[in-house]
């Protein structure tokens, strides 16, 4: 076994696996101390990850692609931590972080609109004042207050994201569309959306408390929907909508 504590949102997790891949993996997260708790991974894990690929693969009538057993440990590692963290009031999520001049903004859509294309247009347009959060699953911590972004290792196919948080102001719906524009969304226009982005826990409690923890996200972000397309212009029309969520009352 290879064993390894890393900290994320503010967690310790020890990491017990059969391949070193994993730890490589999460190497800008490693850290020392008293673990909040762990996960530790067997080879059933693995073939149960194996067994979601085909499925997911099936589904979308896609080939059924073998992949090496340290990928699929990568993703156990991910899929147990995510199922342990809404005990400590944090979901993982699918969407695309960064943050500008230390404002936090979530990009989220399904697969293939172009949440992670939209988010390098923001980093061409506006340059040094975007920092990319996450690319792909940032950890998100919700409190009363306010509601937290944080970096993971999970941050995409090109690696893009940072160990580092930011306060979340802005969690956009992107769709396509030959014009932009963006306008605000109730919580209930996107509660189906961030339902389906969230990380939904097989454990019931988990899963109960999962949700808690997105309606209270609804309440402390002003949500919007972006119509755009994939042209530097988005991301101007973007800012220039959101930015009003810094004083704006969340609907």
């Amino acid at each position: 076994m290879f064993t390894g504590i890393y900290q994320m949102a503010e967690k310790k997790i020890a990491v017990r696996s059969l391949y070193a891949q994993v730890h490589d993996y999460c190497r800008d997260y490693q850290t020392t101390g008293i673990p909040d708790f762990s996960v530790e991974i067997c080879q059933a894990d693995i073939d149960a990850e194996r067994e979601k690929s085909a499925h997911e693969a099936k589904k979308e009538h896609q080939e059924i692609r073998n992949f090496p057993e340290e990928y699929l440990e990568e993703l156990a590692v991910y899929r147990k931590i995510a199922e342990k963290m809404p005990a400590y009031d944090t979901i993982l999520f699918h969407g695309s972080v960064l943050s500008v001049n230390g404002q936090g903004f979530l990009f989220t859509a399904k697969s293939g609109t172009g949440k992670s294309t939209h988010s390098r247009l923001w980093r061409e347009v506006f340059g040094n004042a975007v920092i990319m959060i996450n690319d792909d699953k940032p950890l998100i911590r919700i409190t009363n207050q306010q509601v937290i972004a944080y970096g993971t290792p999970y941050n995409g196919k090109h690696r893009l994201g940072e160990n580092t948080s930011v306060v979340l102001k802005g969690l956009c719906l992107l769709s396509r569309s030959e014009q932009n524009s963006i306008q605000k969304m109730t919580k209930t226009q996107a509660y189906p959306m961030l339902i389906q982005q969230a990380y939904r826990p097989e454990n019931i409690l988990m899963l109960r408390k999962t949700l808690t923890l997105i309606d209270e996200m609804a309440k402390n972000v002003t949500l919007y929907h972006l119509k755009c397309n994939m042209q530097p212009e988005a991301a101007k029309i973007a800012y220039a909508g959101m930015k009003g969520c810094f004083t704006d009352e969340t609907e």
